[in-house]
């Protein structure tokens, strides 16, 4: 994969020698695939705990679901939900925090509290929110959508060429953000699987997903338990693991630089296995297989 420094908030992230974990910690009560099994801060930082230890080099905190049947959240609430959580993320476990909004106040409330990078599920829709992340330094998930926040559409003629309108979106959000303020070091592209984009609209735009290296940016892959996965093997969203595996392996064959994912341990074994085989991975000629794990007790 093509490699590239990002600027965030002071840090510098090098992309391009592996593929980065970043794991999912929601700080909303209504997520499609976790909702109710972490209902506290305490229970949500033990959850990133978890996370960092099976090798999550990014921890995205969200405080509104993506599930559009619910009404947005309010910025205020939105703030209360995500600071506490990013402040004992950042400071407690010294993780690199992105926040997933895209209100420009709860970025700049959860940039103070230790974020470093703002994951934008909107496309920019707010020009405010590049002008936050020009002042902080702060780097900027770009991702692709013809919706608006928590609007679904799903229109099977919606495009001529997938591809080709990804890419054409993301060009225009790079030069507005970039008219706003925001360095071309700053940010990170995401083509939104699942989007405003049909389980089959969203296959063909993965398969020509080393198109988009030509934007010269890195590509952020969220393909963990999306509903492409769903539809093409039946499973709901907890049962997606083997499907999301497939996914990856592919994007990380694409050249993606980093993975969204809930089941980090999951994912890191992938990599593990998968480094090894292909020969970019030492293995210690004296690698053995303890007692402890010989067997399943």
């Amino acid at each position: 994969m093509p490699s590239h420094a990002v600027a965030a908030a002071g840090r510098t992230l090098e992309l391009g020698a592996r593929p980065w974990l970043m794991g999912i910690v929601n700080a909303s009560p209504d997520s499609f695939s976790d909702a109710g099994a972490y209902p506290d801060l305490e229970a949500r930082v033990d959850l990133a705990r978890e996370l960092l230890s099976a090798g999550a080099d990014i921890l995205d905190v969200g405080g509104e679901s993506g599930i559009t049947l619910r009404p947005a959240v309010a910025a205020e609430e939105e703030i209360e939900r995500v600071v506490p959580l990013v402040s004992r993320l950042s400071g407690e476990l010294g993780a690199v925090v992105s926040v997933d909004t895209y209100k420009p106040a709860v970025a700049a409330a959860a940039i103070e509290a230790g974020a470093v990078i703002v994951n934008d599920v909107s496309g920019l829709r707010d020009p405010e929110l590049a002008e936050v992340c020009a002042e902080t330094g702060a780097a900027l998930v770009l991702m692709h959508t013809r919706a608006a926040p928590k609007q679904r559409l799903q229109d099977p003629d919606l495009y001529d060429d997938v591809t080709a309108d990804v890419a054409g979106f993301l060009r225009e959000r790079i030069a507005l953000a970039c008219a706003r303020g925001v360095r071309a070091e700053q940010l990170i592209l995401d083509p939104g699987p699942d989007f405003a984009k049909t389980p089959a609209q969203t296959i063909e735009l993965l398969g020509r997903l080393e198109e988009l290296h030509a934007l010269g940016r890195p590509l952020l892959l969220a393909v963990s338990r999306k509903d492409f996965v769903g539809a093409l093997t039946g499973r709901g969203p907890r049962e997606r693991g083997a499907g999301t595996l497939a996914a990856i392996a592919h994007g990380v064959d694409a050249g993606a630089h980093i993975l969204r994912v809930h089941d980090v341990a999951a994912a890191a074994d992938f990599l593990t296995v998968r480094a090894a085989l292909r020969g970019e991975r030492a293995v210690d000629p004296r690698l053995a297989l303890s007692d402890e794990i010989r067997h399943s007790r």
